[in-house]
Order: C-alpha cells, then sequence, then structure tokens
C-alpha cells in the first residue's frame, strides 16, 4: 500500500493543465485541510445557466507580469480559516492536477496569496489515500530552471492598456508602494515611480510642466496616484496641483489631500455633513486650558497635534493636572493642538475601513498593545478582520465623499454613543489591511483608475 503512495518534499512543482497552468510551485502542507490557488480579480458569472468563476493569477512567485486568465466551475463557497486565525469566505473550484507521472481531481479555494510564500498550497484533503509526504525533502519530482519557465510562459503576458501610470511617492521599497506597482503591472500598465523630492515644475498659463531629475519633462502620463507622507504635504500638493493643471487624473486630488491633513479642517468638514465625532476642542490660548479641558468632559482626555499621523503627536491625559501639563507644553512650542474626550468603553481599540471609490472593500479592526491607547499597526498594534455594521459602513463612505478623497482609511471608534469618527486618512497604508484580510486593495486602487478611463 505504501509503494503505490506519491512520496513528496515540502515543496514541489505541479501543473494545472485544465487552468492552462502549465507549472506552479506548490507548498505540500498536510496541516491544512483545504488546497489553495492564488487568484486575482475573481469574478462569478453564468456560462451555460451553470455557475463558473474566472480569475486571474500570476503563477510565478515575484513576478507580476506573467498572468494566466483562468475560468472554471464554481463548486462552492465556503467560510476558511487562515493559517493565521483570519476567517474569509472563498469560491471553491474543482479542477485536475498533475504531479509527477500522476493526476486526480482536486478540490482548490481561491484567495489572494501575495503575502504568501507560495502561490498554490496542497492541503491533505487533496493528497489523502494518495501521498506521503517528507517534510525534510524538496522537489522530489523535479524542479524547472528559470529558462525553462520562461519558455513555458512566454505568451503569457498580460497585453498593455496603454494607461501609463505614476505613483507619486517618497519610498520605493516601502510595502504599500511596492504593491501599488504590482498591482498596476499585473493588469497590464505602464507604472513608473516619481520621487516627490525629485520633481520640480514649471509654472506657465499656456505649457505648465514637472520635470524629473535632470531635466526630464513628465508630460507622458493618464494618471498619478500621490501617496505623500505629512512631512512633505505641502511640496506634495503642489506637485499633484500641477498634474490636475496638465490634466492628468490624481486618483486623490490635491484638495482634498490638502483639506484632509488639517485635522480641524477635516473635522468640521465632517460635522457640516453630519458626521458624529468624539467632543473636541481648539484653543489657541493657554489661558483657556481650564474651561477646554471641561468643554470636552474633563479627564481623561486625548491631546492631538493637528499635523500628527499614525498615532505620533498623540497623547492620553489621565488626570487634569497630566492634561494641563500637556495641553500649556505643546502651546508653549507654539503647536496647534486638538483636545478630545478619550472614549474608556473602546478598550484600545478601532476599526479601519477601506473606501475606495465610493465603497468599503475592507475592514479590520485595530487593537493596541497592553498598556497602550493608541490601536495603529505602525506602534504594534494588531490588526484583524471585522465585518462593519451598515451605519459603519455609511459612516465611512460618507466621510470620504464629505473630504472628496476617492482613496481613503477612516477611522472609527464605538462609544456608548455609536459610532464615531476620529480621522480620515488620504495616503492610508495596504500591509497591515492586505495582510489580515487577504484582499487585493492596492489591485482595487489601480480598478478605480481603470474606471475613469472606461476599461473595465
Amino acid at each position: 500500500m505504501l509503494q503505490s503512495k506519491i512520496i513528496l518534499g515540502s515543496e514541489e512543482w505541479c501543473s494545472l493543465p485544465e487552468l492552462g497552468i502549465p507549472t506552479i510551485k506548490a507548498r505540500v502542507d498536510s496541516g491544512a485541510k483545504t488546497s489553495a490557488l492564488h487568484a486575482i480579480n475573481i469574478a462569478p458569472f453564468k456560462k451555460e445557466s451553470q455557475n463558473w468563476v474566472k480569475f486571474d493569477i500570476n503563477p510565478i512567485q515575484n513576478n507580476v507580469k506573467t498572468v494566466i486568465h483562468c475560468e472554471a466551475p464554481l463548486v462552492d463557497k465556503r467560510i476558511v480559516k487562515s493559517s493565521s486565525g483570519f476567517r474569509e469566505e472563498r469560491y471553491v473550484i474543482q479542477t485536475n492536477l498533475e504531479i509527477g507521472n500522476s493526476k486526480w481531481v482536486i478540490e482548490m479555494t481561491l484567495t489572494n496569496r501575495d503575502s504568501m510564500g507560495f502561490r498554490m498550497l496542497l492541503g491533505r484533503e487533496a493528497m489523502s489515500g494518495r501521498v506521503m509526504v517528507d517534510p525534510e525533502q524538496q522537489y522530489l519530482l523535479g524542479e524547472p530552471t528559470s529558462e525553462s519557465l520562461k519558455e513555458v510562459y512566454k505568451n503569457a503576458k498580460k497585453a498593455s492598456t496603454g494607461i501609463r501610470i505614476a505613483l507619486l511617492a517618497s519610498n520605493p521599497e516601502l510595502y504599500s508602494n511596492k504593491r501599488i506597482m504590482e498591482a498596476g503591472e499585473m493588469r497590464g500598465h505602464e507604472m513608473h515611480f516619481l520621487n516627490i523630492k525629485e520633481c520640480y515644475m514649471k509654472l506657465d498659463a499656456k505649457t505648465p510642466e514637472i520635470h524629473y531629475r535632470g531635466g526630464l519633462i513628465l508630460n507622458q502620463f493618464d494618471a498619478v496616484i500621490p501617496r505623500i507622507r505629512p512631512s512633505i504635504t505641502f511640496y506634495g500638493c503642489a506637485l499633484t496641483r500641477q498634474f490636475e493643471a496638465m490634466n492628468v487624473f490624481c486618483l486623490n486630488s490635491s484638495t482634498a489631500i490638502t483639506q484632509s491633513r488639517d485635522k480641524l479642517f477635516s473635522l468640521q468638514l465632517l460635522l457640516q455633513s453630519g458626521i458624529e465625532i468624539p467632543t473636541t476642542g481648539f484653543a489657541h490660548s493657554p489661558l483657556d486650558t481650564d474651561d477646554l479641558i471641561k468643554m470636552v468632559g474633563g479627564t481623561p482626555l486625548i491631546v492631538k497635534l493637528l499635523e500628527g499621523t499614525q498615532g505620533k503627536g498623540v497623547v492620553l491625559a489621565e488626570t487634569k493636572k497630566a492634561a494641563e501639563s500637556v495641553i500649556n507644553a505643546f502651546k508653549s512650542l507654539n503647536a496647534n493642538i486638538l483636545v478630545q474626550e478619550f472614549i474608556k468603553e473602546a478598550n484600545g481599540k478601532d476599526l479601519r475601513l477601506f473606501v475606495i471609490d465610493g465603497k468599503v472593500v475592507a475592514a479590520i479592526q485595530r487593537e493596541a498593545l497592553a498598556g497602550e491607547f493608541r490601536a495603529n499597526i505602525h506602534l504594534g498594534g494588531t490588526a484583524s478582520v471585522i465585518k462593519p455594521t451598515a451605519e459603519e459602513k455609511k459612516i465611512a463612505i460618507r466621510a470620504a465623499k464629505a473630504m472628496d478623497l476617492k482613496v481613503a482609511g477612516v477611522d472609527i471608534i464605538r462609544s456608548s454613543k455609536g459610532p464615531l469618527l476620529l480621522e480620515v486618512n488620504s495616503s492610508p497604508g495596504l500591509e497591515g489591511i492586505e495582510s489580515a484580510t487577504n484582499k487585493d486593495i492596492a489591485g482595487e486602487m489601480i480598478l478605480a483608475i481603470e474606471k475613469n478611463f472606461k476599461l473595465n
């Protein structure tokens, strides 16, 4: 009986011929029940009255230019718990697996595995009765060379759509920026990274221009994705405004980014739209400190720098004396601050809803470290998938609309009075929310650009 089984290592190459995938590297994992395949742009459809699903896959890890378009009969929709503990509803397909000289039908779930090390996971249900695993070995059935991979996938290059997209940012190695570049390339677009500090502009009524590094004129772009860090908001927004003057589509406008960076102005805009926020106070003179504290309901309270981001410049003052000290210290530095009621019942948790083009595309709950009240991922907070309520979704969509942002990270806190809006981020990070939800948020941003050009 043992001799009739295939012996596999912990990693093997296989093929999925019905999907047009000649070879793909799989993680062989008997600890996982269900097999999974990397997939993006997943969409169910009807074919001859039957349920089918279409999707794209870039089958080679770290190669976003090679894309296979797949279709398969839809078997099921199933809630799957990932190795990191997150639950996700996935489409399930059946297809033939070829590995070595053997071939049989397996079930696989479809999910975005960009954050994983393998494009495919072979689980124990697919191996049952057929396979034995030697975890100390790899590629017992052979391994293709880089040249042979190029050969088998030479016709799998996605044709260019002709859209030339610039990512206007500071750090090309940042996760969010790398993912946006990959997502654009994956969908066949011509992507360029522009370092904000290396751009300069010519203001002219007839021929406005932006130049780059040594004189290159940037007049070839159809769309720009501004990702502007707070420290260079003024210059980054000036560049975005210049692109707008050149009739280049900007995913977030310069005006929207500018007003989102001013916490006081943005809160005033949100209140004008009828969106509830924690009670907030603002004053210029240190002489008003006592009444300012009373105005927000006393201590404990939150003190925020207007220009802060990622939880920086946010202080919890637990006593009146501490609040007075913090407020007066900030004011002695001529810093503009907000004083805000502390929502104790939130227990260091808040929600981040990612809004793209008027839709909530993903949501996570962020939870602060023990002893910390700020739930920001950059400060060590953890993220978990959460299903927001209809009211929370409505608030997030209204907030993005009030700020005129096509892409927004909307932070909401659950209070005894109901959901309250904390702030709206015009350059929200992708790492935490993509890792937690396994959703292709970067791809959704590219889709929003395509929609403007009526390509999707």
